[in-house]
């Protein structure tokens, strides 16, 4: 909904901002007017006289405002199998796993949704995104519920609606009984899709067609899928080149790597992010510039799972286009994106390009615009300019635990995770000093444990 002839504004001055528009514009005491759901104005210096319908005016001393956080790639179902399979790589983690995951149901999707969103949003995140692609038979409306919950919390999201219809018996890594039929995989994305799409430029509601991975779906549902996103108008959301042994099953069962396999099956282009793309070589890498293909790097569930070092510097010098992901919380327990910022620019300098890997300010851009981008929300959302959406964080700098940084986007980068004084989606507080403002956060841990727990009960009796 565009902001009104005559708007409620609030005003936030006196702190420092990083806008990460395309310049990389900062300003070490500032202001920002938001009118209705927009960015009215950002600039040096106190905010323009004369404001009509401010209703609120915040004194930003001592903080940093920055775009909000975009995650993009996570799977909220693990919030209640968190700890678990620890000491794994990717592919004995699934299969240890895969037996619980093929027991959720309809409360245990919506209690982990709660959770993971109420994490995400706690640091700063005001666009979460999640890939749900485990549909148990008789669990209920997963969709529905996930989607519900991320309402509830008031942030913007988007569901990359998953699928698996490559089992045990097809040899695949899912128990039969968790996985769909090709033709109920694709009529149910479909329906998500017509349900709960917004393809408006203030949507809170996005659905993504987003087929599980190459070794958990048939090569029919791919291609499939992707001529479904493209009909739909929607975008396409996968697992890519996540392992050295992705790889090998990819040659293995379709005589070429993942990334040809990929464009084979129509999925490069502009409206196609993957997670990982952690063994990404340099044609690899020039496919996903030439296409367009973004890439949500997850940094913290890369070294859970022992994947390897995504080639993040090159990928960005390639002009491809790089988000942050959380991962799902049973490969990163912790759950929050604003660590990955953090966790994205130390492990990349122990790659091949140590210290000059990323900055501060890179790393910023990632977990911001780049997510957008990633998101294809770009127009919309992760940077602080007139006309966007009013989606801005506050960090509080000015504790002892950042005390000492004289740079503000270094100490919340570079330092302790920041508290969030103030988080805004759509121009509307999520966070208010750290503490959720839209749900109740011990009544969510109270369900998530209980969950967790019938989960795990479930599981054991099978």
């Amino acid at each position: 909904m565009a902001a009104s002839a005559d708007p409620q504004r609030i005003v936030i001055e006196n702190c420092s901002i990083a806008t990460v528009d395309a310049q990389d514009t900062e300003y070490a005491s500032g202001y920002i007017v938001v009118a209705g759901n927009r960015i009215e104005s950002v600039g040096a210096g106190k905010a323009p006289e004369g404001l009509t319908g401010v209703v609120r005016r915040i004194d930003g001393t001592g903080h940093l405002a920055t775009p909000g956080l975009v995650n993009t790639h996570h799977h909220f179902y693990q919030w209640i199998t968190r700890g678990l399979a620890t000491d794994h790589n990717l592919f004995n983690w699934l299969v240890a796993l895969y037996p619980t995951w093929a027991r959720i149901d309809e409360p245990m999707a919506r209690a982990a949704a709660q959770g993971s969103l109420a994490m995400l949003a706690r640091g700063g995140v005001t666009t979460a995104m999640d890939h749900h692609y485990v549909f148990p038979q008789g669990s209920g409306d997963l969709s529905g519920a996930i989607i519900g919950a991320a309402r509830e919390m008031g942030v913007r999201f988007t569901l990359a609606r998953g699928s698996m219809d490559r089992s045990e018996k097809d040899g695949g890594l899912p128990p039969d009984f968790a996985v769909e039929t090709l033709e109920g995989a694709l009529a149910a994305t479909e329906a998500t899709i017509d349900a709960h799409h917004d393809a408006s430029f203030d949507a809170m509601t996005q659905i993504a067609v987003a087929p599980c991975s190459p070794f958990s779906v048939s090569t029919e549902l791919m291609r499939q899928g992707a001529e479904l996103a493209r009909r739909k108008g929607v975008r396409l959301h996968t697992h890519g080149s996540e392992t050295v042994e992705e790889e090998q099953f990819c040659k293995e069962l379709f005589g070429m790597g993942p990334t040809d396999y990929f464009e084979s099956t129509g999925w490069l282009g502009d409206d196609v992010w993957m997670a990982h793309c952690v063994h990404m070589n340099d044609s690899d890498i020039a496919a996903f510039a030439r296409t367009g293909t973004g890439v949500a790097h997850c940094p913290s569930s890369n070294a859970r799972l022992a994947a390897g070092i995504a080639r993040v510097p090159d990928m960005l010098a390639a002009g491809v286009p790089v988000g942050l992901g959380v991962d799902g919380t049973a490969s990163n327990e912790s759950g929050e994106l604003h660590t990955e910022l953090r966790n994205a620019l130390l492990i990349n300098r122990l790659g091949a390009h140590r210290e000059a890997a990323l900055n501060a300010r890179q790393a910023l851009r990632l977990g911001t615009f780049g997510g957008a981008q990633v998101l294809g929300r770009a127009d919309q959302i992760g940077s602080l300019e007139a006309g966007k959406l009013a989606d801005l964080v506050l960090w509080k700098l000015d504790t002892l635990a950042h005390s000492s940084i004289a740079d503000p986007v270094t100490a919340l980068i570079f330092g302790a995770a920041a508290p969030v004084t103030l988080s805004l989606v759509d121009g509307k507080p999520v966070v208010e000093g750290n503490h959720l403002t839209t749900v109740d956060e011990d009544a969510i841990a109270r369900v998530t444990r209980d969950e967790a727990r019938r989960l795990a009960q479930i599981a054991a009796g099978a």
